[in-house]
């Protein structure tokens, strides 16, 4: 074991720059941080620091304090379970479903009214924030339920607390999640979106909103590290990613990445030996997918500031990885995600010569290498570049 405890942080839809195959996706020309970058002067020193800059062009620079490269997506798909299925060792090469045209079929909505008792309305592809305040005082008179969807593979249900109390939501929820397994329907991810507040004056309940994902696939390098009795924590999304799988301590962090960072620096302090998985999910929730470019470098500006004490919070025997899932760029038209290649930054106090390592060719190479440092079964793609690292 090189490392005691990895640390993967995950900078939720922070992509830099096309994937090879972004055509297919109708995502030519996508880079979310390059294109935050020509429209908002970036200060972001510490991350420069580690290369992260770097990432968008990979010239060499020895002048940094840690490796850095990019990772080349290959799972089928632009969504979030793919992306961290991917960087965990999962291959998965069929993509969810979306309904981004027309909403979900009849047969569906009928299903669901059915199943919960009660009647759906929007059932359109629209931003949370606009459709609550759109349907929301309709949701508050007669406690119906607002489905909607993004441009990714989601269900998302909203509806306020005092018609319809949160426990309830998450049941609703649980219900049409079976629903949506279904060949037929295939989606990633069911959401619970429990809001509050009086006309125009709408605003979500982050704390209490609730994923409902899919079980992955197959077995992934957090299954193996829980069976060799590892810790395996999540911190953020990740728990309701894997629905759980291989995770042996879940930590909610919903209100915004500073929390999360806060959650992240609280455990970095404790002893454990294992792995420790963070998602910063500001960037694409808040700011991505909203479109709104100042919101998204304000964020990176915002993590940049505590990334000194990250940084100082690890042990000599610690590695940190900062990564992302996928691209979410905020000058494109839409509001879905897009497919990007992806950074990645690995940091260790006692690295002698940190410098750019060659692409890799995909993000599960990470998964790879966190199996490789625990001598662990391998994941089923990936390669471990464990031993670049001196």
């Amino acid at each position: 074991m090189k490392f005691k405890r990895v640390f993967v942080v995950i900078l939720d839809s922070l992509g830099i720059g096309e994937a090879a195959d972004a055509s297919e996706y109708g995502d030519t020309g996508s880079n979310t941080l390059k294109h935050i970058m020509d429209k908002y002067e970036l200060f972001i020193p510490n991350l420069e620091k580690l290369g992260f800059l770097k990432t968008l062009t990979l010239e060499d620079d020895n002048n940094v304090d840690a490796y850095y490269t990019i990772a080349r997506p290959t799972n089928s798909g632009k969504d979030s379970l793919t992306g961290h299925y991917e960087i965990v060792g999962i291959e998965n090469k069929v993509p969810f479903k979306t309904f981004n045209t027309n909403g979900f079929p009849i047969e569906l909505i009928d299903k669901i009214e059915k199943a919960t008792g009660k009647r759906v309305i929007g059932n359109k592809v629209i931003n949370g924030e606009q459709i609550i305040n759109e349907l929301g005082e309709r949701q508050l008179n007669y406690g119906s339920l607002i489905v909607y969807t993004s441009n990714d593979s989601t269900l998302q249900v909203a509806a306020h607390e005092d018609v319809v109390p949160v426990n309830k939501l998450h049941t609703y929820c649980e219900k049409i999640r079976k629903i949506t397994l279904d060949d037929e329907y295939r989606i990633a991810r069911v959401i619970a979106r429990p809001f509050n507040g009086k006309p125009g004056k709408f605003k979500f309940m982050n704390n209490d909103r609730m994923d409902f994902a899919v079980k992955p696939p197959k077995k992934s390098i957090l299954n193996s590290l829980k069976e060799k009795e590892y810790s395996v924590i999540s911190i953020g999304k990740i728990a309701d990613i894997f629905d759980g799988e291989g995770i042996t301590k879940t930590i909610k962090s919903a209100k915004s990445n500073i929390e999360t960072i806060n959650k992240l620096t609280d455990i970095m302090e404790k002893n454990f030996t294992g792995l420790c998985l963070v998602n910063l999910n500001d960037f694409d929730a808040l700011y991505g997918h909203n479109r709104d470019v100042e919101g998204y470098g304000k964020s990176i500006e915002e993590l940049d500031v505590e990334m000194p004490m990250i940084l100082n919070k690890l042990n000599n025997d610690d590695l940190l990885i900062i990564t992302a899932d996928h691209g979410n760029d905020p000058t494109f038209p839409g509001n879905s995600h897009t497919r990007e290649n992806v950074p990645v930054i690995i940091f260790g106090r006692n690295f002698k010569n940190p410098h750019r390592l060659e692409p890799l060719n995909t993000m599960a190479d990470i998964g790879a290498t966190i199996a490789d440092n625990f001598e662990i079964e391998a994941p089923e793609i990936g390669t471990s570049f464990l031993n670049n690292l001196e």
